[in-house]
């Protein structure tokens, strides 16, 4: 028996360290001993399995497959990182070498073991050179040993110390974040952690500032701490900051004191702990908007000459802070709420504590923000203030406690803005997004084996988590459901949680065991796969058939409860029913006959479905339904049916709806049939009459479109007069149609005005009128548009950038290409370097270009994006 034993534990050491294939050999040997020694008999459990294998033959390879997949979770597992200290409180004192890019500074973290006594202390801290370190007790300090590898510091205690000892590391140190630094993920591209824009002043359209970014783990490549979301500590932060600049940090502004060199330091203090990865702060010449929540005050913060602009973009914060605070029955609980726009962000936002930093985007002068859609994402960081801030995951793994509460907050937020329609067009363009990404990853939401911390940020802990909570509400009905994020708040206040703890909360307050629910949805993946067929034969009765098709190997079978909808005389009736089964049917028993029953109308659940809908069911579901989002869908469904007939019948009354999106689209579908309006002369004058109405913006920009589409000559007055517009969205769409009329020269006074805005709505325009005119010596021009556009404006114009100089390369072609190559290569956002490499695709029948542009695919780290290229980069190889 023992030899047995010996031999099964060398066969499995020895097919870890030498392969597949010597493992496939010896248990091929085994198959052929038959012969088992007398001393090796037994009743052994192992013995007898072994030898039933061997006596059958064994699929050894699937064998060896599934012990590398379990061995792979096992040193893949990613939890709570372990704690070995409290970090009570950080005290920084930073000042800033802006030519090298670099930070000095002087660190106090105060600390002690958590449980079990410490003689050693490991701290994050990347890419440091690192001075001397001391270990301070009371009034005793004693200079420390320590060991570097450029990520984390061993420093070695004097002593063993106990869990009820409090002690200080004291240590200088410069932090260079520009070292080694790389990729994020998909929602934070970049891994600095501290970031210096134009920190020598060399580009008069760049503002000199400085942000931070710290997560997921990036604040230790400014500052040494424990760098995970399970730590918290109080904080104290000694900026030192330029006078011609402010600072805007963490809690309050507690101090300032003039340094009487030109420069002041800032004392932030944050009295309540948060994790280290939400320290933050940002320097620059900003101007400021003040306004206040009850006793919060409030900063929007923004550069110079764009504060009224700003004043616009975040006017309704204090309105969500009073909704949220209502909401969740639980007070907004920081002492301030600031907001800042930066430079060259490398995410949407970020939501530090007290202080959420934003992308240039939403940087917009008086006129660009009465267009502003921006409260999508400001209402994502304020809710992370409870969400993420007061409550924080204790793991990456369980990110969506903190971004799937975010992404809901956004649907809470239009639902009482601006109504149940447009809060279900948020919910149902999160639920495409998943499914976009499902395509290709499906993974459990509450995920414990990843490769980086990073790719945790994904639609998955994004939209799905969002629309997950969405469906929780919809089952335990509001006052439980929050109720539930009460108590979780209350219980969970400023410290980190795990799924089962939110789990607990819900069940603690419904009375009601949800593991079900949270088995299905946050621990496993996939999504519902769901053929639906209604049998109207009994349209008294009505059968509804529902037979879950998704792949049960990798996804669950789900229980879900839904909701059918019918009509009668005009009155929505509804019945509740939960699917437990593959196949089930449910009878609807209206009773009063109806020719159709909706599944899920107003689209609340997380599902794929196949449901054969008739055209008619289809212009029937548009007529009937009182849910705008279920009208939106039918008329959506007939458009990709491409049902002419029934979608001319509906049009009149699509661009009449009450639901602004309906009628957008319903513009949309005109603008592409020009004829029906030929046909219905009312069509046309109802156009108008949207234009000339204070309909949203971006529906009157969408009756432009249509207007345009139909017959510019006859409204080429009426443009003319709209690019008075205050509106960018109407002005632009104006200056569109006045710039793509064939024949047409525009005054040069209208070109001069529109050549010198910078809002890429105007910058298109004006670069399809100077391509297709053609008018030349417009290089230069082009050349300074690329260097003052950014974000999705600037993705937008690098298509008409290259098509420009590679229809007229003596305007500049080689500078061109050079610009396209240095964005290719290293702007931080990897939609503006796809958008670059699709622009020099243009001027790929130059062989010295193409190898360039070979070298430079070649190096790109993202993953999505590096398919991308490899993908264009065979097929120019096939012409070549």
């Amino acid at each position: 028996m023992k030899q047995m034993q010996t031999k099964a534990k060398d066969i499995l050491q020895k097919s870890t360290k030498f392969g597949l294939g010597l493992l496939i050999i010896l248990l091929g040997s085994c198959k052929s001993s038959k012969n088992i020694s007398p001393e090796t008999e037994g009743n052994n459990e192992l013995e007898l399995s072994l030898e039933s294998e061997i006596e059958e033959g064994i699929d050894t390879l699937s064998i060896l497959k599934l012990i590398e997949e379990k061995e792979k979770e096992i040193s893949n597992y990613k939890g709570s990182a372990t704690r070995s200290f409290d970090l009570i409180h950080t005290d920084l004192e930073l000042d800033f070498d802006f030519q090298r890019q670099a930070v000095l500074g002087k660190a106090i973290l105060t600390m002690k073991p958590y449980f079990k006594p410490q003689k050693e202390v490991l701290l994050d801290a990347q890419d440091f050179e690192v001075g001397k370190i001391y270990f301070v007790e009371n009034t005793d300090s004693t200079s420390l040993a320590y060991t570097y590898n450029e990520q984390q510091l061993r420093i070695f205690l004097p002593r063993e110390v106990s869990k009820e000892e409090t002690f200080d590391i004291s240590m200088t140190y410069t932090a260079f974040p520009e070292r080694n630094s790389g990729n994020g993920s998909q929602a934070i591209t970049d891994t600095k952690g501290l970031y210096f824009i134009d920190p020598k002043g060399v580009d008069p359209l760049r503002p000199t500032m400085i942000w931070t970014q710290g997560e997921t783990e990036h604040n230790s490549k400014w500052f040494p701490t424990f760098d995970h979301p399970n730590e918290r500590m109080t904080q104290l932060f000694k900026l030192t900051v330029p006078d011609s600049m402010i600072s805007i940090g963490n809690g309050e502004l507690v101090n300032q004191e003039d340094l009487k060199n030109g420069f002041h330091l800032d004392y932030w203090e944050m009295k309540e702990p948060h994790a280290p990865y939400l320290a933050a702060f940002a320097i620059g010449n900003f101007g400021k908007v003040e306004a206040s929540w009850e006793d919060i005050p409030l900063g929007y913060y923004v550069e110079k000459g764009y504060e009224k602009g700003a004043e616009i973009v975040f006017q309704n914060t204090p309105e969500m802070i009073g909704f949220f605070s209502e909401k969740l029955g639980f007070k907004y609980p920081w002492p301030k709420y600031d907001q800042v726009v930066v430079k060259d962000f490398v995410s949407g936002a970020m939501e530090n504590t007290t202080v959420s930093i934003f992308m240039e985007e939403l940087k917009l002068n008086e006129e660009e923000a009465l267009d502003s859609e921006w409260d999508y994402i400001i209402a994502h960081e304020l809710f992370h203030q409870w969400f993420g801030d007061f409550v924080t995951t204790e793991s990456w793994s369980n990110l969506t406690l903190n971004e799937g509460f975010a992404n809901y907050s956004e649907y809470l937020w239009n639902e009482y803005k601006y109504g149940k329609d447009q809060a279900a067009l948020k919910l149902v363009a999160e639920m495409e997004t998943y499914f976009q990404e499902a395509l290709n990853k499906k993974v459990d939401l509450i995920r414990y084996q990843y490769e980086n911390s990073e790719d945790m940020f994904d639609s998955h802990s994004y939209s799905k988590g969002g629309v997950i909570l969405h469906m929780l509400r919809k089952y335990l009905g509001d006052e439980v459901f929050f109720q539930s994020l009460n108590l979780y708040l209350n219980k969970h206040a400023l410290s980190s949680v795990e799924v089962h703890d939110l789990r607990q909360a819900f069940e603690e307050v419904s009375g009601e065991d949800l593991n079900w629910f949270f088995n299905q949805w946050f621990l496993d993946k996939g999504h519902p796969e769901l053929l639906i067929e209604i049998d109207y034969t009994l349209p008294e009765n009505v059968l509804i058939s529902v037979t879950q098709i998704q792949d049960l190997e990798t996804a669950p079978l789900y229980q879900i409860p839904f909701e059918v909808s019918w009509y009668e005389n005009g009155t929505r009736k509804i019945k509740h029913f939960t699917l437990r089964e593959a196949f089930q049917q449910f009878a609807l028993e209206n009773e009063i006959t109806t020719d159709l029953v909706m599944f899920d109308e107003g689209k609340d659940l997380l599902i794929q479905r196949i449901q054969l809908n008739s055209k008619e069911q289809w212009v029937n579901q548009f007529e009937r339904s009182e849910l705008g989002i279920a009208r939106y869908e039918a008329l959506d469904s007939l458009v990709s049916l491409e049902a002419f007939q029934e979608l001319k019948s509906l049009i009149p009354k699509a661009i009449k709806d009450d639901f602004w999106s309906i009628k957008e689209l319903g513009l949309g579908i005109l603008q592409s049939h020009p004829e029906w309006m030929v046909e219905n002369p009312e069509l046309e004058a109802e156009v108008v009459r949207i234009l000339e109405s204070k309909s949203k913006n971006s529906v009157r920009a969408g009756a432009v479109d249509v207007l345009s589409n139909l017959d510019p000559e006859k409204y080429e007055q009426t443009f003319l007069g709209l690019l008075e517009e205050r509106s960018v969205l109407v002005a632009s769409s104006a200056l569109m149609a006045l710039t793509s009329m064939e024949g047409l020269e525009l005054d040069e006074e209208i070109v001069e005005k529109f050549s010198e805005e910078n809002n890429y709505r105007y910058v298109i325009p004006i670069s399809e009128y100077f391509i297709t005119k053609p008018i030349l010596d417009k290089g230069e021009w082009f050349n300074g548009k690329i260097n003052r556009l950014s974000g999705e404006g600037l993705y937008f114009f690098l298509g008409y950038y290259g098509e420009y100089f590679s229809r007229f390369p003596e305007e500049g072609k080689l500078k061109a290409v050079e610009n396209l190559k240095e964005i290719m290569r290293s702007n931080p956002q990897n939609f503006i370097r796809l958008g670059a490499f699709q622009a020099i695709l243009a001027f790929s029948d130059d062989p010295k270009v193409l190898d360039d542009i070979f070298e430079i695919a070649s190096l790109e780290k993202d993953p999505e994006l590096k398919s991308y290229y490899d993908y264009f980069m065979e097929a120019l190889k096939d012409e070549n």
